[in-house]
């Protein structure tokens, strides 16, 4: 219908009723203006809502909303992954906080296991928050994952444990040994000897001593105070220097294969600790006459087939590790046999020192094991870009280190 002709029925209409047609014009005029002002507000406030949806599903927490019925009104991916919501539902885990707070509109925290799987979230804390409103009565829910801090917690719980009940062995000894010695004071042979034993163990406790500070530097480390370019070689070469003398009181050969002149970026004397104390720890779990062999290849990453890494593996043909102690052989104070690393000074705190230098480094270790055959432990490490240049070794030290003879062919 044509505008002016409805619009000329309408003041018609209008007229007949007894309403003047100047003052209906002006009323349709506010009515139009009315009409265009809400036409033009519309596209506001669509962006608006997607604006506050682009924020809720972008929250660092999980969030949700849900109504005096316990219905799900609103919520964003955090609260399906954290376990407040599952699909449209409320999570059962919730239901009791969200009626309390709906029952005395006071707010309430609550902390529940998450639903782990691949997400890992292991432990959920909310917040159920009133949110009474004119248009109904709403509950809001504020979510953070708390798994890492419930996993840092339990960590440092056992590690205050494991490290009370380790000391307890060294300082408990030496306690002892004092005493023996007081008593065989007329006995000089029986000094001497509880004296050897009082400053192995005084030897010993300095050491788990001193890697425990180690330990305790890596894990805060967020970076590498100093990486700098390092020839591979040179780890290797100064790792079996460091072990030489201990392979040859046991009669244990010593092994690398050719200089390859990979570089990787580091900090040297951590790199050499690192593969120091995979060597070491082969030697301890080695038989006397075998070998201890260091090998090193290229190999593809893992994330990224183009990208090459460089491979450091320390085999031994030891007693070998069983398939269940393979995943927990680089915790703290874990041993393979407790009795050959005690009776070795073994701390329990080398492979733990090796997996947090692996991993500052941007590395990655792993171990294949066969009990009654031996044990490989395979470092790899990010390879330094092409125009990296490394300082050369100091020749006294790469050459004494270079050695690979068993002790009867050195003698």
């Amino acid at each position: 219908m044509d505008p002016v002709f409805a619009a000329g029925w309408l003041v018609t209409g209008v007229v007949l009723a007894g309403v003047s047609a100047p003052l209906w014009l002006r009323l349709l005029a506010r009515f139009r203006g009315q009409r265009e002002a809400i036409a033009a507000t519309i596209p506001a406030v669509t962006d608006i809502t997607q604006m506050l949806h682009l924020v809720l599903q972008g929250a660092p927490s999980g969030m949700c909303v849900v109504d005096v019925d316990m219905r799900v009104v609103v919520s964003n991916v955090l609260s399906d992954r954290y376990g407040i919501t599952r699909g449209n539902q409320l999570s059962p885990e919730l239901a009791a906080a969200v009626h309390q707070v709906h029952t005395t509109h006071e707010d309430t925290v609550i902390t529940f296991a998450g639903p782990g799987g691949p997400s890992r979230v292991t432990a959920v804390r909310a917040h159920v928050q009133w949110l009474g409103t004119a248009s109904g009565h709403l509950v809001a829910i504020y979510a953070t994952d708390e798994s890492e801090q419930q996993r840092m917690e339990q960590a440092r719980r056992d590690f205050v444990a494991n490290v009370s009940h380790e000391l307890k062995t060294p300082v408990g000894g030496m306690a002892l040994l004092s005493e023996a010695m007081v008593e065989a004071a007329d006995d000089p042979a029986q000094v001497t000897h509880f004296a050897q034993q009082l400053t192995t163990e005084a030897h010993r406790l300095s050491s788990m001593v001193n890697e425990l500070i180690s330990l305790s530097k890596l894990q805060g480390a967020e970076r590498l105070p100093e990486a700098a370019p390092i020839v591979v070689d040179d780890i290797i070469a100064a790792a079996l220097q460091r072990n030489q003398v201990a392979a040859d009181a046991v009669d244990i050969t010593l092994t690398s294969d050719a200089d390859r002149g990979q570089i990787v970026l580091g900090d040297r004397q951590l790199l050499i600790t690192a593969v120091s104390n995979l060597v070491s720890n082969a030697i301890h779990y080695s038989p006397p006459h075998t070998v201890v062999s260091i090998s090193q290849a290229i190999v593809a990453s893992e994330d990224d087939p183009q990208t090459q890494r460089v491979a450091i593996r320390v085999t031994d043909r030891g007693i070998g590790i069983a398939k269940a102690d393979q995943q927990r052989v680089f915790e703290r104070f874990f041993r393979v046999d407790k009795a050959r690393s005690r009776a070795t000074g073994g701390t329990g705190l080398g492979l733990a020192i090796v997996k947090h230098v692996v991993a500052n480094h941007g590395g990655t270790i792993t171990v294949w094991s066969r009990p009654g055959t031996g044990s490989t432990f395979t470092i790899v490490l990010p390879i330094a870009p092409q125009n990296a240049t490394a300082p050369t070794i100091v020749a006294g030290e790469r050459s004494a280190s270079n050695r690979r003879l068993s002790p009867h062919d050195a003698s």
